[in-house]
C-alpha cells in the first residue's frame, strides 16, 4: 500500500494512516523504486497534498490543490513520493537511464574538495577558474568540481550572454520568476583562460577525459563561438588527449561550424520539444527558430561530430503521441547519435501553462515507451544521462 506523505511547518514528512498516493492524474499506474540515496524529500509551499481514500470507492508529478496565493517552486525536478508500507521505505516514480557509475553523487562534494579548490586556485591565478570554484563548492555542479578532481568531464564557463528567454532558465530569472538556481558568470572569459583550464584537464584527467564549454552558470557559448575556437586551437597546439564538447542551444550552425573547424568533436543540443510551436514557446529564442536548431543537429552529423540531444523531460508532455512521433522522426532523420533524457527542473504547473498551449498533443504513452521508440527509430541510438568520451561512444 502506497500511503500519501505529507509534512508540517517545520519540514517533518508523515506518512497518513489512510490515505493512498496520488499523482496528478490519479491513482498511480507504474510501480516505483525505492528513493534514491541522494534524492531529497520537499515540501511545496502553498500546496496541500491530495490522497485517496480507499473506503470510498500517470503523470508520476505530485497530486496538490494549490491556495489562492501560492509562490513558483523553486528550479528542481520533481516527481511524486509515498511511503511504501510494505517495504517500509519511501518510494518515488523514476526511470534508470543510464547504468554508468563514474557519475555517483558519493564521488562528489567529498571533505577534500575544498582543500583541492583551494590547492588549485593558490598555484593558477586564472580568474576564470574562480567562476568553476564558485560553482563546485556553492551550485555543487558535479562536472566543475571534475575540474578539481581532475578525472572526466571539466567545465569550461564561456559566456555571460544569451539568445534564448527559456521559461525555466536556471541563470537568469526575471522579477517575477522564482530565484534562480544559479547565478550566470558576469563576465566573459577571454580564449588563453579558458584554454588553460582545458590544456590542463585533457593533459593530466586519466581515463575518460573531456572538456565542456557551456556550464549552468552561463549563457549560449555560440554567441562567442570566435573565441571559444581560439582555445580549442590552443588546446589542441598543446594535446590531442581526450574530447571537447559543446553544450549549446543549437542556435547558430555558422558558428557550431566554426567550432568545429577548430577541434571541436562533440555537442550536446538541447532540447524540450522537436515541435517548433512549443519548442519556441518555452525557449523563446532571440533572432533563432527551431529550422536553426535542426540545421545545427544536421550539419553536426555531417561533419563527424558526435551529436547528443539534452532532451528537457517533463513527463505528461513530452511523452504525448505527438510529441514522441516529432521527436522519433528528428532523432532518425538527422542520425542523432544519443539522447539523454534528463528532467526539467522548473514548477510543473508553470511549464503545464506553457505545454497546454502549444505542445503536439495525443494521449500520454509513458516515458519508458518514449525511449524504446526512440531507439526504434534509430539504430544504435544510446540512451543515457552522461556525456560520452571518445573511447565509449558505442553504449
Amino acid at each position: 500500500m502506497l500511503k500519501l506523505l505529507f509534512a508540517d511547518e517545520t519540514g517533518r514528512v508523515f506518512e497518513h494512516p489512510e490515505l493512498l498516493a496520488l499523482v496528478r492524474e490519479g491513482l498511480p499506474a507504474d510501480v516505483p523504486v525505492p528513493m534514491p540515496l541522494h534524492a531529497t524529500l520537499a515540501s511545496l509551499p502553498g500546496r496541500r497534498p491530495l490522497g485517496f481514500d480507499p473506503a470510498s470507492g500517470r503523470s508520476e508529478l505530485p497530486a496538490y490543490r494549490k491556495r489562492a496565493i501560492a509562490p513558483l517552486l523553486p528550479q528542481w525536478a520533481y516527481t511524486a513520493a509515498a511511503w511504501d508500507s510494505q517495504r517500509r521505505v519511501h518510494v518515488v516514480w523514476a526511470l534508470h537511464t543510464d547504468k554508468r557509475q563514474h557519475w555517483d553523487p558519493a564521488m562528489h562534494s567529498t571533505p577534500d574538495l575544498p582543500r583541492l579548490v583551494r590547492e588549485r586556485l593558490d598555484r593558477d591565478d586564472n580568474p576564470l577558474l574562480r567562476q568553476v570554484a564558485k560553482c563546485a563548492l556553492e551550485y555543487r555542479c558535479f562536472t566543475a568540481q571534475n575540474t578539481f578532481y581532475v578525472r572526466d568531464e571539466g567545465a569550461i564557463p564561456a559566456s555571460s550572454g544569451c539568445n534564448a528567454r527559456c521559461v525555466g532558465c536556471i541563470s537568469e530569472q526575471p522579477p517575477e520568476g522564482p530565484p534562480a538556481s544559479h547565478q550566470r558568470i558576469e563576465r566573459s572569459p577571454e580564449a588563453e583562460l579558458m584554454a588553460r583550464i582545458g590544456i590542463e584537464h585533457l593533459s593530466a584527467a586519466p581515463g575518460r577525459t573531456m572538456v565542456s564549454f557551456g556550464q549552468g552558470c552561463e549563457g549560449e557559448p555560440l554567441t562567442r563561438a570566435r573565441e571559444i575556437a581560439q582555445a580549442i586551437q590552443a588546446m589542441r597546439v598543446r594535446t590531442r588527449r581526450g574530447s571537447i564538447n559543446i553544450n549549446t542551444n543549437g542556435s547558430l550552425p555558422d558558428n557550431l561550424a566554426l567550432l568545429i573547424d577548430a577541434g571541436l568533436d562533440a555537442c550536446r543540443i538541447s532540447l524540450n520539444s522537436a515541435h517548433k510551436p512549443l519548442y519556441e514557446a518555452y525557449y523563446q529564442p532571440v533572432n533563432y527558430g527551431w529550422e536553426d536548431v535542426r540545421e545545427s543537429i544536421r550539419l553536426a552529423r555531417k561533419r563527424g561530430v558526435y551529436t547528443a540531444l539534452n532532451l528537457l523531460t517533463f513527463p505528461g508532455v513530452t511523452d504525448q503521441e505527438g510529441e514522441a512521433e516529432k521527436l522519433s522522426e528528428l532523432v532518425a532523420r538527422e542520425r542523432v547519435d544519443q539522447v539523454q533524457a534528463r528532467s526539467l527542473a522548473i514548477d510543473p504547473d508553470q511549464y503545464l501553462a506553457v505545454a497546454s498551449q502549444h505542445s503536439a498533443g495525443g494521449p500520454r504513452i509513458g516515458v519508458r515507451e518514449l525511449l524504446r521508440r526512440l531507439r526504434k527509430a534509430r539504430r544504435g541510438l544510446v540512451i543515457g544521462n552522461f556525456a560520452r568520451g571518445l573511447n565509449e561512444r558505442r553504449v
